[in-house]
């Protein structure tokens, strides 16, 4: 007997929890958001998991919870590759897909930016996100989900 995939959301910070919750909803499909005690989060239909604050403990909570199957929503690099490493399937909030052929040059391009703002104190200023980047993102989701059901 096979384990029903579910989904889990690395939930700090994420844009894209309406949509998941309500692809996730429309199919009858297990979803759990992770979030730290900081942020506020309530839903009837998922379930709501709390991290205490502390660096990285809400990334471990979510990986302490993804089996084999399921499907990780997260902008984090290092989730991505832990969760590939439990042979999950990762989306990210673009709709963009981690694999064991991209994550080791995405962890490479993080490190190498984290060190040039470092030495050179500069940040880079995040584009606000777009209805359009919602819907491509919403497409891509509908496509992962409806190819593991």
């Amino acid at each position: 007997m096979s384990r029903e995939m579910k989904i889990l959301v690395d939930a700090d910070g994420c844009p894209v929890k309406d949509i998941v919750l309500r692809v996730a909803k429309e199919h009858g499909i297990e979803l759990i958001m992770v979030k730290n005690i900081c942020h506020e989060l309530y839903d009837d239909y998922a379930t709501i998991m709390t991290a205490d604050q502390g660096r990285d403990m809400a990334d471990i909570m979510l990986i302490n919870h993804t089996k084999e199957g399921d499907i990780i929503v997260t902008q984090d690099y290092g989730v991505a590759a832990l969760a590939l490493g439990k042979k999950a399937v990762v989306i990210n909030q673009n709709g963009w897909l981690y694999t064991d052929d991209n994550i080791d040059e995405l962890l490479m391009q993080r490190h190498l930016k984290q060190e040039m703002r470092r030495k050179h104190k500069k940040y880079t200023k995040i584009p606000k996100r777009s209805r359009e980047d919602n819907l491509m993102f919403e497409k891509k989701f509908r496509e992962l989900v409806l190819s593991r059901l």
